[in-house]
């Protein structure tokens, strides 16, 4: 093996696992509809990235969805969930779309199919940051996509906790802590 094959396979099964889930099939549902045994299906919805996937299980899961199995191995989850039959209606913005399919390093693309859900919740300009961070060697492979997601989450309820304290009567308060905290990350200011 080559070192690829496990994170592949791996990200396969999640892809299908989710494909399931947003389906709204339950192991027995999806047992039946693909033709597959439960120990099977059991591992695919477990996500467990030991077993491989053979070929026909591929083949079985693509069709029980709707899906090609080209489109299940290679499309990012994203692209896959509106053509889910019976999926429900998610729609993902311009930015988002972008997104997914301007994530070049296969660590975020990874991220993205494991957190849909979060990586909704990104604004245009939070994608914008997220993808800059990209390349080889770059900050996003050093130090991972949970990591920067983190922060952008992090940075996005703060800003939302300030807007908040904004429009009350400790404005005053806050402005005079904002101004406080801005003077020290200054860089060295020439005094006039």
């Amino acid at each position: 093996m080559n070192g690829q094959i496990p994170d592949e396979n791996a990200d396969l099964v999640a892809k299908i696992a989710r494909l399931v889930e947003e389906r709204g099939w339950n192991q027995e549902d999806f047992a039946r509809n693909a033709g597959l045994n439960r120990q099977t299906v059991h591992h695919i919805l477990q996500r467990s990235p030991n077993r491989r996937l053979r070929n026909v299980t591929i083949s079985r899961c693509a069709k029980a969805l709707g899906l090609s199995v080209n489109d299940l191995r290679n499309l990012p989850f994203a692209r896959l969930l509106p053509r889910v039959p019976s999926a429900p209606a998610r729609e993902l913005t311009r930015a988002q779309l972008e997104l997914y399919e301007r994530a070049m390093q296969p660590e975020l693309q990874a991220w993205l199919e494991r957190n849909p859900e979060r990586a909704r919740q990104l604004t245009a300009v939070e994608i914008d940051e997220l993808l800059s961070l990209q390349g080889t060697g770059g900050p996003l492979t050093r130090t991972g996509v949970e990591h920067f997601v983190t922060l952008i989450e992090r940075k996005r309820k703060l800003l939302e906790q300030v807007h908040a304290i904004a429009g009350t009567e400790y404005l005053d308060v806050l402005e005079k802590l904002v101004d406080l905290m801005y003077e020290k990350i200054q860089p060295y200011k020439e005094k006039s």
